[in-house]
């Protein structure tokens, strides 16, 4: 069966930091492009960062440019999202994401709560 498992979110006030991540199981994680997407209260869900398979490349939403970065081990079939500089506006629930071509697997979400 196919797993993401996010794991790391909580309570943090503004400008501090959190490091997400997503255990992935059940298929051939080093081929999958990966992605983290977030969902606010009332707001559709939107891509806040991805990264390739193979040559590790990263693009990034406007809104988080700079302050969080994606990364992966393929070797431990895990990818992570480091989030510095957090306000108030990243809250939201943050999900992981596996696409490749017609394939997609979502994880269950975890959520990141900015506030004082």
């Amino acid at each position: 069966q196919v797993q993401l498992v996010e794991s790391g979110g909580g309570l943090v006030q503004p400008g501090g930091s959190l490091r997400l991540s997503c255990a992935a199981s059940g298929f051939i994680f080093s081929i999958y492009p990966m992605s983290w997407y977030r969902q606010a209260p009332g707001k559709e869900r939107e891509l806040v960062a991805s990264i390739s398979s193979a040559s590790g490349s990263t693009n990034y939403a406007d809104s988080v440019k700079g302050r969080f970065t994606i990364s992966r081990d393929n070797a431990k079939n895990t990818v992570y999202l480091q989030m510095n500089s957090l306000k108030p506006e990243d809250t939201a629930v943050y999900y992981c994401k596996a696409n490749r071509y017609a394939t997609t697997y979502w994880g269950q979400g975890t959520q990141v709560t900015v506030s004082s």
